[in-house]
């Protein structure tokens, strides 16, 4: 074909051919359930792909499913939709507060784009006259901003945590920190003023416009404090040296007097429309526009984001306010030890991803120097001494001021360093993948132990050259397998939480803590407790003649006593739990059922696979743990009610030995709770009661995630 002009037009690129005949056609000498599928092209694939334009399948296509326009700021203002200049108090109220509960939402995992950045207020805060309006727009941009470097840089969140992902929207960047602020409490200030003015007097009789007045006014100004103070701690937090603690505790304490005010007046705002506009919106007010955002989200599957409700968000930062309170006192904890069970205490509130990324930086800040003032090596010296008081640490001893000694110490503790900030940073990943952390330490920890006890052997024969009655063997060694011993036990624990052993594996978890963790761990504590007396009664000498002389000292209180009896008292519990579930299957209440593909030994190998990179203590393997669990080694076998009875007696110690414990944390008040309803449910089935039911036992955890209430029903 030729144009007019002589030019010969271009040939079409593609020349389609309808092939449904012929598909339908291959199609049929496929059987039911058959598939095929190309190399380059398999399940992945299938399952990840989208297809474009598809409103089931493209997120941005369903701004075509409205009736109404999506305008944005500056349509809405032209078309006279959104105000940008003299707003109502009403208005104002429920701006801030529908921006907060946005900004919470996308704390809790949503996309900015669906969340904080639907308030159209936002996309260019500069073209805003009102000064109130103004203000807030930008301290809401910093405080986002702030938020986002602080969970990136902490690097302790997972993709279902968090989304950082700012989509080319300006945070308002080129306004300083401080400017922001400013501009802020000067606005404030002038609302305080007019909510102190038309504050009733003694004896003076008001309208009811005017009390209403007097409320919005106050209303305003209390949000505007919040949102001053909040901004205002958060970069506190990230003050060098720990610094800004006293500043944000200060502000926090503030913002926590304020927030029972913010809940009531929530009312006087402007609230959301009661219908949605369709099924892919959601109710809200004027300036916010749900779907603004929709065509920059990449082409996945729609996802339906629900704003929380503004007294649900009021209450996360109530819940938010008492959790950064108690991260301004970790730095008062002193030893490691006590920061890392603070952290490890923390993480089983199951914290927000800020307050974990808050508390994680505030640790180990960018200089990676703990509370950005003492040195890593520096602080895990002070840690070993109050755990175990090795010789080639102690003051006292004759290799302290060994320089070949040193290094090696030195040396040990710099390897250490990085396995060991690992186990707090573990604590700061949400709890599901907390467990397979706990897995991948354990190598290094077991590699780390190896180091350990070749410094010790080293040391020890330095020490006893000169200090014949002195020990230095597993010191060091002792220490690392006291943090392997406790990452293998949060591990074998995260499966309660995470409810993934099924009833018919009690028996061999609980075996396993009971038999093997615990026993370890206890061992390994009652080791470095002897360690701490015998470096107190050690004579002196790092100065001659010193050695001779003796000193009367006070008994020592052991530092290692509260730690071992809770351990002992965990120990007596998962006793008491594998003891009843043993009880329970030899009188038939507890089966097994019988899998075709699947047995015992594949579940068991599955569960402790991890163990198997530990060098101590070693994997008991299959054919091991049912050697020693088999109850034919005992003469004469044991019946039911012995074990029942055994179990019985097993909550009873643990009973006994958490309620020496002074003072008791929240938790090992359940636990005492849990343990006495134990005790005298086992108590009762010796005794006879439902012996004839072969209904299977129950196990509430309810009270608690890992140790469950027995039901015998």
């Amino acid at each position: 074909m030729a144009s007019t002009d002589g030019e010969k037009l271009e040939c079409p690129k593609f020349r389609w051919v309808d092939i449904t005949k012929e598909f339908f056609s291959a199609c049929s000498y496929l059987q039911l359930g058959e598939l095929v599928h190309d190399c380059s092209f398999g399940l992945f694939e299938a399952m990840s792909a989208i297809e474009m334009m598809d409103p089931k399948m493209d997120a941005g296509m369903l701004c075509n499913q409205i009736k109404r326009k999506v305008r944005t700021l500056e349509q809405s203002i032209e078309d006279g939709c959104v105000q940008v200049k003299n707003l109502e108090y009403p208005e104002l109220i429920g701006i801030m507060d529908a921006s907060l509960a946005c900004l919470v939402t996308w704390i809790e995992g949503h996309s900015l784009a669906q969340t904080v950045f639907t308030n159209l207020y936002l996309h260019n805060p500069y073209i805003i006259e009102d000064r109130c309006l103004k203000a807030f727009c930008i301290i809401m941009l910093k405080t986002v901003d702030h938020i986002r470097e602080r969970i990136n840089r902490a690097g302790t969140v997972e993709e279902e945590d968090f989304q950082p992902m700012s989509y080319g929207f300006k945070m308002a960047g080129d306004v300083s920190e401080a400017r922001a602020l400013g501009m802020i409490k000067e606005v404030e200030e002038e609302l305080g003023k007019l909510s102190k003015s038309t504050r009733s007097k003694a004896g003076e009789e008001r309208s009811e416009s005017q009390e209403r007045q007097h409320q919005l006014v106050t209303a305003v100004y209390v949000r505007l404090r919040f949102y001053k103070l909040f901004y205002s701690a958060l970069l506190s937090f990230a003050k060098e040296k720990c610094e800004g603690l006293p500043v944000a505790k200060k502000h926090l304490t503030q913002i926590a007097e304020l927030l029972p005010s913010l809940i009531d007046t929530i009312p006087l705002g402007i609230q959301e429309e009661s219908p949605p506009a369709s099924k892919n919106d959601y109710p809200t007010i004027r300036g916010f526009e749900p779907l603004i955002n929709q065509r920059l989200l990449p082409p996945t599957f729609p996802r339906y984001t629900i704003i929380k409700p503004r007294v649900d968000s009021f209450n996360y930062i109530t819940n938010l306010v008492q959790k950064l309170l108690f991260i301004t006192t970790v730095p008062d904890l002193g030893y490691f030890h006590n920061i890392l069970e603070a952290f490890t205490d923390f993480s089983k509130t199951s914290p927000c991803v800020l307050s974990r990324s808050l508390l994680q930086l505030l640790l180990l800040p960018p200089n990676r120097r703990v509370f950005g003032t003492q040195s890593v090596v520096d602080a895990l010296k002070e840690t070993i001494r109050g755990f175990i008081a090795p010789p080639g640490l102690s003051p006292k001893s004759s290799i302290y001021n060994h320089a070949q000694a040193k290094e090696y110490i030195d040396a040990l503790l710099t390897r250490a360093a990085r396995p060991f900030c690992t186990l707090f940073q573990i604590t700061g990943h949400n709890r599901a993948r907390q467990r397979d952390k706990w897995a991948n330490i354990l190598e290094d920890l077991s590699n780390m132990q190896e180091e350990a006890d070749k410094v010790d052997a080293y040391l020890h024969t330095l020490l006893v050259k000169t200090e014949r009655n002195r020990n230095h063997l597993a010191c060091f060694g002792t220490w690392v397998l006291y943090h392997t011993l406790n990452a293998m036990i949060n591990y074998t624990l995260s499966g309660f939480e995470l409810e993934l052993y099924a009833i018919f594996e009690y028996q061999y978890v609980y075996w396993y803590l009971y038999e093997i963790l615990y026993a370890w761990l206890v061992s390994t504590l009652h080791r470095a407790d002897s360690f701490l007396l015998e470096a107190e009664n050690a004579p002196d000498m790092s100065v001659k003649g010193r050695s001779s002389k003796k000193i009367k000292k006070k008994k020592r209180t052991k530092t290692l006593q509260r730690e071992l009896t809770v351990a002992q008292a965990y120990q007596q519990m998962f006793g008491g739990y594998y003891k009843a579930v043993i009880a329970f299957q030899i009188c038939g209440k507890l089966k097994e059922p019988k899998f075709r593909f699947d047995n015992e030994e594949v579940r068991y190998s599955h569960r402790f696979a991890p163990f198997a990179s530990v060098v101590t203590p070693p994997m008991v393997h299959y054919s091991q743990y049912k050697e020693m669990s088999d109850l034919h080694r005992y003469d004469p076998l044991p019946t039911t009610q012995d074990m029942f009875g055994s179990a019985c007696k097993c909550f009873c110690q643990a009973k006994e030995l958490l309620d020496s414990i002074t003072p008791q944390s929240e938790e090992i008040q359940t636990v005492i709770k849990i343990a006495k309803t134990n005790f005298v449910v086992m108590k009762l089935v010796v005794g006879g009661h439902k012996e004839n039911s072969m209904v299977p036992p129950e196990f509430d955890f309810s009270q608690h995630k890992i140790f469950p209430v027995i039901k015998v029903v």
